[in-house]
């Protein structure tokens, strides 16, 4: 059953539902005044260096400065005046951790009426490793796998296949349910990639489509299998460091840092706060399926 909740502060209420499929959904109803409030702020800032016939650059007043900014303008800024506030209150109130920033749908707006905003978003899933090390170490015991003084003639699997076996074994034996929304969110990033990339060859999605005998259905299927995947891999990997207890120390990320100075623009990227803790995480994964196949 949905929980609802309300903001004595702004007299804004939001309800939080979840779905089976790990989504969750934050519906806010915010009273008209508020909106209004955050809207004539919104044309104020708009106005400053707006031209509008009859008054002097700057001067004109908010009902006439509306007219003249463009509705979905002045909509975007509005709701960004309300809209952070709303869901941080709505995190804490209602306990949840979103994995990813929510996409906001606004479900009414009508004037004078108080407004419904709907957030969607999604939680890490939890995550129940299981044993394993035995999980890892018991893959030399498959019959398909070399196996140290069996037979001479058969050659080491290369660290690369060890690492895919690992990884598929991992993807198997750990039962993890990947919110919808967050394969949606790796799809759609993927999509946009590879359209990018398609752009600089010159080449429409259609023909290459047909040049990979897919259509675009399928191949989103194939995103959603492979987005899944990948997804799953990072949180398994991230769970068994932080039970490993694996770190990163600060000299790694600057040695990553310093990798990528061949690109002066890309390393000061790189070096900022958010971009650190990115290039720790990624580090840490890595570290984490070091250890794995150091079971092998």
């Amino acid at each position: 059953m949905p929980a609802k909740k309300t903001n004595p502060k702004t007299n804004t209420d939001s309800v939080i539902a979840r779905s089976d499929n790990g989504t969750i959904q934050i519906t806010f109803t915010i009273p008209f005044e508020n909106v209004k409030k955050s809207r004539d702020e919104a044309a104020k800032e708009f106005g400053k260096d707006l031209e509008v016939p009859g008054f002097r650059k700057g001067n004109a007043p908010v009902d006439k400065v509306i007219e003249h900014v463009p509705q979905n303008t002045l909509l975007e800024k509005t709701l960004s005046k309300i809209l952070p506030k709303l869901l941080a209150d709505a995190i804490n109130v209602h306990k949840i951790k979103p994995a990813i920033y929510p996409k906001f749908e606004l479900v009414k707006a009508q004037e004078g009426e108080d407004w419904q905003v709907r957030a969607v978003t999604c939680e890490i899933p939890k995550i129940e490793l299981g044993d394993y090390k035995k999980d890892i170490t018991g893959i030399n015991r498959a019959k398909s796998l070399w196996v140290p003084g069996k037979v001479k003639e058969e050659k080491e699997p290369s660290r690369e296949e060890k690492e895919q076996q690992i990884l598929k074994t991992l993807i198997e034996k750990i039962n993890l349910k990947v919110p919808k929304v967050l394969i949606e969110e790796e799809v759609n990033s993927r999509l946009a990639k590879l359209l990018e990339r398609l752009e600089k060859l010159g080449l429409s999605l259609e023909s290459y489509l047909a040049s990979i005998n897919k259509t675009s259905q399928t191949l989103r299927q194939e995103y959603e299998k492979q987005s899944q995947d990948a997804i799953s891999i990072d949180l398994i990997l991230s769970e068994v460091a932080q039970k490993e207890n694996l770190t990163i120390e600060t000299k790694d990320i600057d040695a990553a840092i310093n990798a990528a100075q061949a690109d002066p623009k890309l390393a000061k990227e790189l070096d900022t706060p958010d971009r650190r803790k990115f290039i720790e995480a990624i580090l840490r994964r890595r570290k984490a399926l070091d250890y794995l196949t150091s079971l092998m």
